[in-house]
């Protein structure tokens, strides 16, 4: 079922017209992409942790030790064929950095975490609004019956929205801690040093961990992170185990039909107000040769990546090294392509590239290995990957960096950079402040007045 329905104003605006049903989720492309995603009310969800998962559906709750993309899977199928809209129902949610662990056959050092590794919603209707073509639709797989029984609700509220209730204001009520501080990300970083000297790894990303209590709604802080540091991957996406508030500047991996296409983000150099010198800061990124090297290293590990799923002789370097302008940042981006083999899908393509080779190093396992040494803290939903997964077997998803996660009273954000040979503590440590400068800008502004 698809039903026309007015072209909003404001998104934001349209999404609080069904963000009090349970599991909503915005994928937003913040004004910098043609299609914004909204849903809500799964009729299933999976929530793993720990290696086990629990499935929750009309039926009741059931827990399961299988591994979790199977499951996903089995409740993806059957497939379909291509829906005329690029979401019409599926799984939209969170794939935890941590679960790269048990897939890459890397030992947790068993450090608490606050998040599951995988939280995800099996939607059955969705909200798609085309900036192109200023059009926005109501559009249902109907795998679930309850679907058709409040179909004329769902019109209703959304072609005449009401007026919710005001959300308390989000504030932080403490200080931010991170961790680790300047002297213990010295140590870290000399460790990761002497490990690429001795030939153990050629990069390794480091990252540090900004945490404060907090008290409010989510919601009104990510309304101002999408107008202060907007993201063509940002989403919002709110569930009983978190808040995940992402201005995700960098795509992981996009499926449409067979073909994949990835875009890491290496090499970043923070932005000024002055034209002149905020064009010699893009010029010296777009010439270093630390950067292009760093660069590089990712997109062979991709290619790699890539080549144990796609098609022999498809994958292919489409761009290198171009230079993205974002809110706070440059960064610079390559585009890699390739068509997927016959025998494979979207949950085997995300398995077989998990995490994404840009946030933690080459070669992979072993910088993997090194960032769970040597970080104090379990990485949790960053640098995991926040993704849709269509009934009609087609993917898009982010990597989640620039990324706030809420758990009980505590609001997170990490952010890293990858250490090469010819990396520099100081130079790499200010890094991380350009990255996280504006999220840690926003959360310090809620601080109460003394």
């Amino acid at each position: 079922m698809i039903v026309e329905i007015p072209y909003p104003e404001s998104v934001p605006d349209l999404f609080e017209t069904i963000s009090d049903l349970p599991w909503p989720v915005f994928l937003d492309s913040a004004g910098l992409g043609r299609y914004d995603i909204l849903a809500a009310a799964p009729f299933a969800t999976l929530v793993t942790k720990n290696g086990r998962t629990e499935i929750s559906d009309r039926s009741g709750n059931t827990l399961s030790m299988e591994d979790p993309f199977d499951l996903l899977r089995k409740m993806l199928l059957p497939l379909e064929r291509e829906n005329p809209l690029p979401f019409m129902g599926g799984a939209i949610g969170y794939f935890g950095y941590d679960l790269g662990l048990a897939l890459n056959g890397i030992d947790s050092m068993g450090k608490e975490i606050d998040f599951p590794d995988l939280v995800m919603g099996i939607y059955d209707w969705a909200i798609v609004v085309d900036h192109l073509e200023k059009t926005t639709h109501l559009a249902a797989n109907c795998r679930d019956p309850e679907t058709r029984r409040i179909w004329k609700e769902l019109l209703a509220r959304l072609s005449s929205p009401a007026k919710h209730p005001r959300k308390e204001a989000f504030r932080l009520t403490g200080k931010i801690e991170a961790a680790p501080p300047f002297d213990e990300y010295g140590i870290a970083f000399a460790k990761i040093k002497g490990y690429i000297t001795s030939g153990d790894c050629y990069q390794a990303n480091l990252a540090q961990r900004f945490q404060a209590p907090y008290t409010g709604d989510p919601w009104t802080l990510y309304r101002a992170l999408r107008k202060a540091s907007p993201a063509p991957y940002s989403a919002y996406f709110s569930n009983p185990h978190c808040r995940i508030l992402s201005a995700s500047p960098e795509r992981f991996l996009e499926l449409r039909g067979s073909r994949v296409q990835t875009e890491p983000i290496k090499g970043t150099r923070p932005r000024s107000i002055d034209p002149m010198e905020d064009a010699r800061l893009a010029q010296s990124l777009a010439e270093s040769p630390k950067d292009r090297a760093e660069n590089l290293m990712i997109v062979d590990l991709l290619r790699n990546d890539l080549g144990k799923v796609c098609a022999t002789g498809t994958v292919r370097v489409e761009k290198l090294f171009e230079i993205e302008h974002f809110a706070s940042v440059h960064h610079m981006v390559s585009t890699i392509s390739g068509h997927l083999d016959a025998s494979h899908d979207a949950i085997s393509l995300l398995k077989s590239t998990f995490p994404g080779g840009s946030i933690t190093g080459a070669p992979k396992i072993r910088a993997m290995e090194i960032i769970e040494e040597l970080e104090p803290f379990r990485r949790g939903p960053y640098c995991g990957a926040m993704a849709r997964i269509g009934f009609d077997g087609n993917m898009d998803s982010s990597i989640m960096i620039r990324t706030l996660a809420a758990s009980g009273n505590k609001i997170n954000l990490w952010a890293g950079g990858g250490i090469v040979a010819d990396s520099e503590r100081d130079a790499e440590y200010q890094e991380i402040r350009h990255k996280a400068n504006v999220l840690l800008s926003l959360m310090e502004s809620t601080l109460p007045s003394c």
